[in-house]
């Protein structure tokens, strides 16, 4: 991979990650504990736990678990369109 390249496909990889860490510490600590009061007077049908308190206990855990996904989904786009998938190894690679 050249020079420009990798600086390209790195680039890419930190906006992606920077992106994503900034949604998951705005869920996780915007609606768990700064709008938690806020939330708390919303009821989730069906079971009647407060939104706040569900965004505190479990819903920034499902946010991250998303996010794992999206970035192991983006990551392999961005891996394929550079050329540095695992699956674009030439036989050379095999080899060392």
């Amino acid at each position: 991979m050249r020079s420009s390249s990798r600086e390209a496909y790195w680039k890419a990889n930190l906006r992606l990650l920077s992106v994503l860490l900034v949604i998951w510490a705005a869920i996780s600590f915007g609606l768990g504990i700064v709008l938690a009061d806020a939330l708390n007077h919303i009821r989730i049908p069906g079971t009647g736990f407060k939104l706040g308190f569900w965004f505190a206990q479990q819903g920034s855990i499902y946010v991250f678990c998303c996010l794992v996904f999206v970035y192991a989904w983006r990551m392999n786009t961005l891996e394929r369109r550079f050329g540095t998938a695992e699956d674009d190894a030439s036989p050379e690679d095999e080899d060392a």
